[in-house]
């Protein structure tokens, strides 16, 4: 049976250690906090105090409550203040020779059966535990920033750590009320070595100049619903701190993807810290602000669609969700929208969904009946391709099968007038591929819509190596008048949000392939540490394990990178019809509505 200690102990009374120190103290715990001079327990006290205060001020505590939690956390600057600690959670900066140091100097002063949990967020647990005569006493008990706010703490077990050790501390997470997940020592642990990686990748793709800092933030925001775009995590995580945490996990792995890249290195060296500098990928408007001020990488509002060819009439190529949600949109839009399906039922089937879409909207009080009658009557269907050779503007929503693309187009280049725009809405194919089928290249750009179409706000706007500048701007131009927040991109695999979102799901499930943590933990580690709306294996089994295989499969195709390798588990539960959702089993069975514990 777990104890319930009493008796904690905090040293480094930095943003995280004042955090911690809060959190312990508001359990009811008695809290001995110590820094190293005076000056740094002023600065940890103040940071407390203004803590405090404000959930005060927003009406989370009442004074009196407070002033308990104040009344609990006694200060010092002397680790022999920590005699009588039960437990000491140690938050001083990620170096290991300084925690080994700290370590060793706890395990002499405080009792045998002290419990010494260290806040690293990276570093190898065991490697700071063997500084001390105790290592099965050692654990690692890792809080997320603000640590008064965020849900999550991972529990680090080593090798060696006692099992009542591990009891103990999941006993006060659950009494701190936070979500525990208990795992192994490995770089990263689950969060960050999920995060850091999809950073990385993201300030790669910066650094190539593949898509504007702006643009990879709003696809991530928009595209997968992340609380921050990664370049603007990563100046509010600090530069210097994102180093050193991508460092320590090359330096375990050995993994490419994990090695920081340079630029930020090179940030680091010129002091572009992020937030806490006044400037990292973005200009702040002061050191700690919040505040993003324009800068000489700030684009131009409205540059995007500048020089738009006119479009009045759209075509849409498909009759499946995707291609009924653009037709939605586009007629909501006030364009005059004509789509071909393959079959007189096919037709009708999307009059069918349309009427029933927006009815739905009208009853939900989102529309109302004169904006859905205008809108009906905007739209026609036909089966013939050749009644879209009036239009302005042709979007191709058709299966994800390049031939059939490329059909598609070859037919579209002779049908479509002198300067109509062609788009594709793939998700991951070659646009040049339909370009150069179509015989036009320069009018062939990509406009890939994210399901459901009526709802979510993107739009990656593709240009090829051929694209002509006015059918981008006409691209943005369009999504733009329809309601959309378009990005700029190359034509490359995956394009910003697969390509950034695919690798990290892969990763996710290599993790859960080496049996280091469970589907549960591993999806409740990405939602409560890092805001992410869903788990990673709740977002495989509802995009659909086969859509993501062949996703995958792209992206290694043509990067040939060794870690964007499809992981085996994956293709083994897609070869067993395993697909998510759709078949009622992916990594969770849904059909019996049990979790499936790999």
């Amino acid at each position: 049976m777990a104890r319930e200690l009493t008796e904690v102990g905090v040293v480094g009374l930095g943003t995280m250690g004042a955090g911690i120190a809060e959190v312990l103290a508001r359990a009811g715990l008695s809290v001995t906090a110590v820094d190293v001079d005076e000056a740094a327990v002023a600065r940890g006290r103040e940071h407390l105090e203004h803590s405090t205060g404000r959930a005060v001020t927003r009406g989370k505590l009442d004074a009196a409550e407070r002033d308990a939690i104040l009344g609990r956390i006694r200060f010092g600057t002397s680790l022999e203040d920590l005699t009588q600690a039960e437990l000491v959670v140690e938050a001083v900066p990620e170096r290991l020779e300084l925690k080994r140091e700290i370590f060793a100097a706890l395990d002499k002063i405080c009792p045998p059966d002290t419990i010494l949990a260290t806040n690293t967020s990276s570093l190898s647990v065991t490697e700071i535990s063997v500084a001390t005569g105790r290592p099965g006493k050692v654990i690692g008990m890792h809080f997320f920033n603000p640590a008064p706010v965020m849900k999550l703490v991972e529990v680090v077990r080593t090798v060696v750590t006692e099992q009542p050790v591990v009891e103990d501390v999941e006993a006060l997470a659950a009494r701190l009320g936070k979500v525990d997940v208990t795992i192994g020592d490995k770089a990263g642990f689950i969060a960050n070595a999920l995060l850091f990686g999809y950073l990385n990748h993201a300030v790669s793709m910066y650094e190539n100049r593949y898509a504007s800092r702006e643009d990879i933030d709003a696809a991530m925001r928009l595209g997968c619903g992340l609380p921050m775009g990664p370049l603007a995590l990563m100046d509010l995580i600090g530069i210097d701190t994102a180093f050193e945490i991508l460092e320590t996990m090359y330096r375990q792995s050995r993994d490419r993807l994990h090695a920081p890249n340079p630029i930020i290195k090179q940030m680091m060296t010129a002091g572009l810290l992020g937030r806490k500098s006044g400037r990292g990928f973005y200009t702040y408007a002061g050191r700690d602000s919040a505040e993003v001020v324009p800068d000489a990488q700030t684009p131009a509002e409205g540059r995007a669609a500048e020089g738009a060819r006119e479009v009045r009439t759209v075509g849409v190529v498909g009759s499946g969700t995707m291609a009924t949600g653009i037709i939605e949109v586009v007629a909501k839009g006030g364009y005059d929208v004509r789509f071909v399906a393959r079959s007189p039922e096919k037709v009708e089937a999307v009059r069918t969904a349309l009427a029933k879409s927006l009815e739905k909207q009208v009853q939900r009080g989102r529309l109302d009946e004169a904006a859905r009658d205008e809108a009906l009557v905007r739209v026609s269907g036909t089966t013939v391709l050749d009644e879209l050779a009036d239009r302005d503007l042709v979007i191709e929503a058709v299966v994800e099968s390049l031939p059939v693309k490329e059909a598609l187009f070859a037919n579209l280049g002779e049908i479509a007038r002198p300067g109509a725009v062609l788009a594709t809405t793939t998700s991951s194919l070659p646009v040049i591929e339909c370009a150069q089928a179509s015989g036009r290249p320069e009018d062939v750009v990509g406009m890939h819509f994210f399901n459901p179409a009526q709802v979510m706000k993107l739009v990656e706007v593709v240009s090829t190596i051929s694209t002509a500048p006015d059918v981008a701007a006409t691209a943005h131009a369009v999504s733009q008048r329809l309601g959309k927040h378009a990005v700029s991109c190359s034509d490359r695999a995956g394009f910003i949000v697969n390509a950034l979102l695919f690798p990290y799901l892969n990763d996710a499930v290599k993790m859960l392939e080496a049996h280091y943590a469970t589907a549960d933990d591993i999806d409740a580690a990405m939602k409560v540490g890092c805001g992410y709306p869903m788990g990673p294996f709740e977002l495989l089994d509802v995009v659909g394990l086969d859509v993501s295989l062949a996703i995958e499969r792209e992206l290694y195709t043509e990067f040939r990178e060794p870690g964007f390798a499809p992981a085996p588990l994956l293709e083994h539960l897609v070869t067993a019809g395993y697909l998510g959702r759709k078949t009622g089993r992916g990594f969770r069975d849904h059909a019996n509505r049990d979790l499936a514990r790999r």
